[in-house]
């Protein structure tokens, strides 16, 4: 799957997510970015995420995420 084919499901999740068709995310796009992105928020994502792409993700490897962009690339490593 290619980078940019994961930032567009990506991108559509967040505008899912947050009833908000205009939002645009970077990334660089962090939680600071979104005032709605929350930790109930970050759970909702990431469920999303993990349906979208028929993945599963762990504690340890979404911990850390700063940002967009090192989500994009966590679930590019984990769809391998």
């Amino acid at each position: 799957m290619e980078m940019q084919e994961i930032f567009n499901t990506v991108q559509d999740i967040f505008r899912d997510n947050f009833d908000d068709d205009e939002l645009v995310i970077t990334r660089e796009t962090s939680s600071d970015d979104i005032e709605d992105w929350d930790s109930l928020e970050q759970i909702n994502l990431l469920t999303a995420m993990e349906k979208a792409f028929g993945l599963k993700f762990k504690l340890e490897d979404v911990r850390g995420l700063k940002n967009v962009g090192e989500l994009l690339d966590l679930i590019a490593r984990l769809k391998g």
